[in-house]
C-alpha cells in the first residue's frame, strides 16, 4: 500500500505562509510519502488556493515526491492552455507530475466559463484528445467539434514520455467506464464514502475485464479526508465542521465520508479503503496539517504498510 499526502490549499486569514508550506513539503518528502496532491475549487467562500500554482511551488520545494491534482475539471479549461501549463510543470519537476481529470458533472456553473452544459462530456473527451496530441505530436493538425488546429507545434513536450499519467475521477458508472477506456488510472473522490468506493471499484474492474485491460497496469487510488485524535468525539466534530465549510451545499453530517478517531480507528478505516481496492491512499487532513501528517506517519501508516 502506498500513501500520498495533500498539499495545504486552505489559507487562514487570507494569508499564505510560504515558509510553513515549504517546511511541510520538505517534511512530506522526508517521511516517504509517494505523492503530494492538490484539488481544484474555483468558486466558493473558503479561501482555497489554485492547484497549478501550488504544484509549481511544490515542485520548487521538493526533489523526489510526485505531484498531482485530483482533479482538474478540464471541461472548464482551455485544453491548449492547460496542456502547455502541465507540460511546463512536468518539465520543471523533472517528470514528477500526475494529472487527474474529470468532467465535474452536470451541475457546474458552466455559463461562467463559456461552456454549453448540453455538450460538456463531448468537450471533456475532445479536450483530452487535444492535450495528448499537443504533448506527443511534433505538429498538431486537429479537426474537432470545439477546437481546430492546423500545423500547430507546442514545445516543450512533457518530461515524461509519452506524457504524464492521466488519472480519472468520477462516480457515475458511465464516468467509470470512460476512465477505463481513456485513462491511466482511477482516483476515488474524498467526498465519496468507502461503501461508495467499493461499488466504484467493482464497476472499474468489470470494465477492465470487458476491455481486456490488465488490472496491474491500471492503478486505483482514493482521497481520504482524515482526522487523528486521541479523543474520537473531538475528531468527529472537527472533521465534520471542516467538511461543512468546504461542502456547504451538502446536507447533514459529512463526517461519514471521512476516516476519523484514534490512531487505531484511523488504521481500521484506512484498511477498509485498502481492502476496497485502493493501491494508493491520499491522506487529506483539513486542519493542523503538519501535526496531522506527523501523527499519521508515526502512529497510523506503520500499522498498515
Amino acid at each position: 500500500m502506498r500513501f500520498a499526502i495533500s498539499i495545504p490549499q486552505l489559507i487562514d486569514e487570507d494569508a499564505f505562509d510560504p515558509a510553513a508550506t515549504r517546511r511541510y513539503l520538505h517534511r512530506a518528502e522526508e517521511l516517504g510519502f509517494v505523492g503530494a496532491w492538490t484539488m481544484e475549487q474555483v468558486f466558493g467562500r473558503v479561501p482555497h488556493l489554485a492547484p497549478l500554482e501550488m504544484l509549481s511551488f511544490a515542485a520548487a520545494c521538493t526533489e523526489r515526491i510526485r505531484l498531482g491534482c485530483a482533479v482538474f475539471i478540464t471541461t472548464l479549461h482551455s485544453p491548449v492552455h492547460l496542456a502547455k501549463s502541465l507540460s511546463t510543470l512536468d518539465e520543471i519537476s523533472l517528470g514528477r507530475l500526475d494529472v487527474g481529470i474529470a468532467t465535474g458533472g452536470g451541475n457546474r456553473m458552466f455559463a461562467g466559463f463559456g461552456v454549453d452544459r448540453a455538450s460538456y462530456v463531448a468537450r471533456f473527451t475532445e479536450g483530452l484528445d487535444l492535450m495528448r496530441a499537443l504533448w506527443t505530436e511534433p505538429e498538431v493538425n486537429f479537426k474537432g467539434r470545439f477546437w481546430q488546429l492546423e500545423g500547430a507545434p507546442m514545445e516543450p513536450k512533457p518530461y515524461q514520455k509519452p506524457a504524464p499519467p492521466v488519472w480519472f475521477g468520477g462516480s457515475h458508472p458511465a464516468a467509470l467506464r470512460r476512465a477505463v477506456r481513456l485513462g491511466d488510472g482511477f482516483f476515488g473522490a474524498g467526498s465519496s464514502t468507502t461503501e461508495d468506493f467499493v461499488q466504484q471499484v467493482q464497476t472499474v474492474r468489470e470494465e477492465l475485464a470487458r476491455q481486456d485491460r490488465d488490472p496491474a497496469g491500471f492503478p486505483i487510488a482514493k482521497r481520504v479526508y482524515i482526522a487523528v485524535d486521541d479523543d474520537a468525539g473531538r475528531a468527529h466534530d472537527r472533521i465534520a465542521a471542516a467538511l461543512k465549510r468546504i461542502y456547504p451545499f451538502r446536507p447533514g453530517d459529512m463526517a461519514p465520508v471521512s476516516v476519523f478517531g484514534t490512531p487505531s480507528d484511523c488504521v481500521a478505516g484506512l484498511q477498509r479503503v485498502a481492502d476496497a481496492g485502493a493501491g494508493m491512499i491520499q491522506l487529506n487532513p483539513l486542519f493542523d496539517d503538519a501535526d496531522q501528517m506527523e501523527r499519521l506517519a508515526a502512529e497510523v501508516i506503520p500499522q498498515l504498510a
